[in-house]
């Protein structure tokens, strides 16, 4: 498994229902992905390692955060509820 991230950022837009973790530093280049329909993974172009996490209607999909991050093995020392 993966190291856990010293730093991480969590921004939620309620108006919009979107919720975005990003670990560590930002990238100065990526490209995101959509894993699954309305997911996103960000990977940083250098060194391929996943930078965010973006999830559209969160309300209705915060069940599977946990197994997403799971997916890509990564860890936040928080616990989500909605």
């Amino acid at each position: 498994m993966k190291e856990e991230y010293n730093t991480y950022d969590i921004y939620y837009d309620e108006e919009g229902d979107f919720l975005e973790i990003s670990f560590g530093l930002p990238a100065d280049e990526g490209t995101t992905e959509e894993i699954e329909q309305g997911i996103f993974i960000t990977k940083d172009v250098a060194t391929n390692e996943i930078k965010n996490v973006g999830i559209l209607d969160f309300k209705k999909r915060a069940i599977i955060l946990k197994q997403i991050l799971d997916k890509i093995n990564l860890k936040l020392p928080i616990n989500i509820s909605v």
